[in-house]
């Protein structure tokens, strides 16, 4: 009799766990689109790659990384973007020269958004 009562009680409340735990990851992805905006870095773009890297169970994320020749020193540069229906990749190429604005993280410059100079 117990364990008709204790066994779905058990069930529903993992049930409730991982769908908390799903809603919260599924805010922090989509807050990667939204970094601040406190710094600019200028400069011309030596190098660049991006990949797909999973960010959770079927949510996936597209990192550019860039190394940027500004006016004293090479800039590592990342820009975090959530991978959805309508994603849009900002077409920049080497050599070009670019603005980027964000924020400082430990050894790399975080990006919210790229403008080509011209």
């Amino acid at each position: 009799m117990v364990t008709a009562i204790v066994i779905p009680i058990i069930c529903i409340y993992f049930f409730w766990v991982t769908k908390k735990e799903l809603r919260e990851s599924h805010e922090k992805w989509l807050q990667l689109k939204n970094v601040p905006e406190e710094a600019i870095i200028s400069g011309t773009i030596m190098q660049l790659s991006g990949n797909k890297q999973r960010f959770s169970y079927n949510r996936f994320v597209y990192v550019l990384e860039m190394k940027v020749q500004s006016d004293y020193s090479f800039v590592n540069i990342k820009k975090v973007i959530p991978i959805e229906h309508e994603v849009e990749i900002p077409q920049i190429k080497t050599g070009e020269t670019i603005r980027a604005f964000g924020n400082w993280k430990q050894d790399y410059f975080l990006v919210n958004r790229i403008e080509k100079k011209f």
